[in-house]
């Protein structure tokens, strides 16, 4: 695992590294005493209560993912209380702030452990989680593309609406997925772990276990009330994102910096495909890739694109560490012993190689 873990960092850090140098190049002229003036300007009033309005709406993205995750666990847990997951679900995103991919488990595992439930279970969830995540970004981007005014002016309104689509394709792709798994779960399972028997590790009986935890995890979303819940949370929760996103550009008081709320979206889409790439407590792609889309797509100043590149990634991942480090301490929580914890239980569950 450890191993793995390791070639995972290395492949980023290389292409990490080549896209810093990309940039480096084209950046051969960047003015740092211009990148830091930038920087400044967040600390003046009013421009700070804009950046301080942002990091609430994103800690109040948290009790919205507390209150779904509640939903979530109506069918098995109906007694749960939102209040007490917000703790695990500020807990789990500052282990992903500080640990990358690894510390992505905390969350689940924390949940499972104070919920009585087993770790699969909510490792189920935490898919479904991430299902509701893609789609309910999808609806804001689509709605933005094609029926807004501003992403109009954009010179690559174009894309912006292909982009809009081909995301459109994938969560439709995914709720088909779903409907079939959810209807036929077992029999697919049975057909995978035949059909792959031969293979080695067992990965033909891993598949199938991994099917059968998605369907438990769909049986979390038990009736059309739970379902329009779960859509109508999520869309608020991304809808508060991404004004948290435009209150970080309009603190810097910059006409190239005044985006449209419909186009910030666009630059949310950038963030969420850079992030795909990140190093533990450094990230590096979703900053690249916000700063090249306000650079290329809005034409900002490059070291003003710089600065508010980097500003949005403390903002929206960043910011949750004093809160979450302060409620570790407080429930004598060690994240890094919780890291390994959570990988642990999660290999124990895994079925065993042939």
């Amino acid at each position: 695992m450890n191993n793995k873990r390791f070639l995972l960092y290395g492949i980023g850090l290389a292409i990490l590294a080549a896209l810093v140098y990309v940039q480096f190049r084209s950046w051969s002229a960047f003015d740092w005493p211009t990148f830091w003036k930038e920087g400044r300007r967040l600390g003046r009033t009013p421009n700070i209560f804009h950046i301080i309005h942002a990091i609430l709406l994103i800690y109040l993205s948290y009790v919205m993912r507390a209150i779904r995750w509640k939903i979530f666990l109506r069918p098995v847990q109906p007694k749960a209380s939102a209040w007490k997951l917000i703790s695990p679900t500020v807990v789990g995103f500052t282990g992903l702030a500080l640990f990358g991919r690894p510390g992505e488990l905390i969350r689940p595992y924390l949940i499972s452990r104070r919920q009585d439930l087993a770790l699969s279970s909510q490792l189920a969830v935490w898919t479904i989680e991430r299902i509701c995540d893609i789609g309910a970004f999808t609806v804001l981007l689509v709605a933005a593309a094609f029926l807004a005014t501003a992403p109009k002016r954009l010179a690559y309104y174009g894309s912006f609406q292909q982009a809009g689509l081909f995301l459109l394709l994938v969560v439709l792709g995914m709720v088909v997925a779903a409907v079939v798994v959810h209807r036929s779960g077992e029999a697919l399972a049975n057909w995978v772990e035949h059909k792959f028997s031969h293979l080695a590790s067992g990965l033909g009986h891993k598949i199938a276990a991994r099917i059968r935890e998605f369907r438990d995890g769909l049986d979390t979303i038990h009736d059309p009330k739970s379902f329009l819940q779960i859509v109508a949370v999520s869309i608020v929760m991304w809808c508060m994102i991404a004004v948290a996103y435009k209150e970080v550009t309009h603190a810097y008081g910059q006409q190239a910096l005044e985006i449209p709320q419909t186009q910030v979206l666009l630059l949310m889409g950038s963030s969420m495909v850079g992030s795909l790439i990140q190093l533990p407590g450094v990230g590096g792609g979703s900053q690249l890739a916000t700063i090249a889309a306000l650079e290329h797509i809005f034409e900002v100043p490059r070291e003003m694109a710089a600065s508010c590149g980097i500003s949005l990634w403390l903002v929206t991942f960043v910011s949750v560490v004093p809160l979450g480090l302060t409620l570790a301490h407080r429930e004598r929580l060690s994240l890094r012993k919780l890291t390994k914890e959570s990988h642990q239980k999660e290999a124990s569950t895994r079925p065993a190689d042939y």
